[in-house]
């Protein structure tokens, strides 16, 4: 009988070749110089299904790889959907731009610069036969996409024009490769300029709805989650929740604002007077880098989870990733042998933005917010996380490659409430504990209300007015906030369900594991939790408490 490692290894090979820029944010960087092949659906497809059928017939070693062996097949499963009934790759032309695959050779320090030069020359030579494949592959799209990847691409012939030429310029081993890099950047940047004139003449005719519907949401949910819940069920939890939250957060400002009976004026007045403590583009990435620290300590002095040494550097988000989302965290990839640093990046506000919506960002993304911002993308959110999850040592990989957006997001929410709950920011004084926690129910209020028009927009039930009366209302968001996050609903299907459904799972199981093991201080319940790797949080249950 095959042995699950030895199917685990193949299907880990072929996602790699067929993916080279994953492979190098993933740490094995045997493809660095390739770009992946738009046009190898079919081939891909017949992959994915044999090592379905492997999967069947395999022998696992132990409860650890029966774990990992249902990971994987949710995995197959998952991009078999795509490949199948879903087909973005067909509607989405976000999907088709090379330069996150460039921008990884220049930044990520895995090697000599040389080395990752002679890397860069060979991908950018791939690029003209990648972005031709890309429009072979498109056909009706979706206008929100659109505009979205003509905004990455403007990103990417900026990489072109500025990055290149000032990593060149900066290092002393760069001129023997210069010419041809210089070569191989130019017909790049001519064939990303011709894609995007071509997208563009696109657009009036970009009519796809950005809804995947009610029957793919819910099949793609269920993979999305690797869990129990449908849509409905989960619409109702989240609107039950959303009333439940509203009473915390109602509570709370009238512990900041001293009065005896608070209601939802109370919450403006206190978000209001909170907003003004503004940060802005100059000061935003030096706010986060300070937060960062002083969450650091704070864990560190209450012995709430394991904190390892290694290295978070706080960037300016590329061009290129911008669109999304305001902040993430990259971590050093699993297969990654250099150690390299977390980045913890965050996107300024673009510069086409008017100064009304600019400081709109900013009373949103306050000094408060700043600091609940920090513990969720770096500590002991995402960072420290993913430090623990890439040393938990298996007979694969496959847990460390796959991990589940669920629980990785569920953690990094269930850590925004810990921290406020040990009352981080008191050493400062009440008041800014209070508002650290005021930060952080809204931003428990914008999970639920995320999972809310998740469902509700790909259902055809949530329009544009709906959505910004929802969260400026009861989210209490400002206007720019809410502005992005229904360009993000748009964008993108189940992922913003992950957020409410994984810290709804962490926190259950943390409540859980206490009780199992009430001895246990915090950090060695955090510790267990977060010691297994990424897996859904029903396989952790298993590994935790079953008997």
């Amino acid at each position: 009988m095959t042995q699950f490692r030895d199917v685990a290894a193949t299907a880990l090979e072929a996602y790699l070749v067929s993916d080279p820029v994953a492979a190098t944010y993933l740490g094995d960087h045997r493809f660095d110089g390739m770009l992946p092949d738009p046009g190898n659906a079919a081939e891909r497809r017949g992959q994915v299904r044999e090592q379905l059928a492997a999967l069947d017939t395999v022998a696992t070693s132990g409860r650890p790889e029966q774990i990992d062996a249902e990971v994987l097949r949710t995995v197959l499963h998952a991009e078999l959907f795509e490949l199948d009934e879903l087909h973005e790759a067909e509607w989405n032309p976000m999907l088709y731009n090379p330069g996150n695959g460039l921008h990884a050779l220049l930044t990520r320090d895995f090697a000599p610069l040389p080395e990752r030069l002679s890397s860069l020359a060979d991908r950018l030579d791939a690029v003209p036969e990648y972005l031709a494949r890309g429009r072979d592959r498109l056909g009706e799209l979706s206008r929100i996409h659109l505009d979205t990847a003509l905004g990455q691409l403007d990103g990417t012939l900026a990489l072109l024009d500025d990055t290149v030429p000032a990593v060149l310029a900066d290092s002393a081993e760069a001129p023997r490769l210069r010419a041809r890099i210089e070569t191989a950047a130019a017909t790049a940047r001519t064939a990303v300029a011709g894609h995007r004139t071509w997208l563009a003449e696109q657009a009036d005719r970009a009519d796809r709805p950005a809804r995947i519907g009610e029957r793919l949401f819910a099949d793609k949910l269920a993979l999305t989650l690797d869990t129990e819940f449908v849509p409905q069920e989960l619409l109702a939890r989240a609107e039950a929740e959303l009333d439940e939250s509203t009473e915390l957060i109602v509570a709370e400002a009238g512990r900041y604002a001293g009065v005896a009976r608070p209601d939802a004026d109370t919450v403006r007045t206190v978000l209001d007077e909170l907003a003004t403590e503004a940060a802005s583009d100059d000061t935003i990435l030096g706010l986060c880098r300070a937060a960062m620290d002083v969450a650091t300590r704070f864990v560190r002095e209450h012995d709430l989870v394991t904190v390892f040494d290694d290295p978070i550097v706080v960037v300016e988000m590329p061009e290129i990733d911008r669109g999304l989302s305001v902040a993430y965290c990259r971590p050093s990839g699993p297969l990654e042998p250099a150690g390299l640093p977390t980045e913890f990046a965050v996107s300024p506000t673009p510069s086409d933005w008017t100064p009304e919506r600019q400081a709109s960002f900013y009373r949103e993304y306050n000094v408060h917010m700043v600091h609940n911002l920090a513990v969720h993308e770096a500590m002991p959110g995402h960072a420290l996380q993913i430090m623990h999850s890439n040393r938990y040592s298996a007979s694969t990989p496959v847990r460390a490659v796959w991990w589940s957006g669920s629980f990785v997001e569920g953690w990094a929410v269930y850590t925004e409430e810990l921290m406020a709950q040990r009352g981080f920011r008191s050493d400062v004084s009440a008041q800014a504990a209070s508002a650290l926690r005021m930060q952080q129910l809204k931003m428990r209020l914008r999970t639920i209300i995320n999972t809310i028009m998740d469902i509700r927009f790909h259902h055809d039930d949530l329009d544009e007015p709906g959505a910004l009366e929802l969260m400026t209302g009861r989210g209490y968001q400002e206007q720019g906030e809410a502005a992005g996050k229904w360009r993000r609903v748009q964008l993108s299907s189940t992922q913003l369900c992950t957020y409410y459904v994984g810290y709804c799972e962490v926190r259950d199981l943390v409540a859980d594991l206490r009780r199992h093991q009430p001895q246990w201080s915090d950090r060695h319940v955090h510790d267990a939790v977060l010691g297994a790797g990424s897996p859904p949080a029903r396989h952790l249950r298993t590994l935790l408490l079953a008997p």
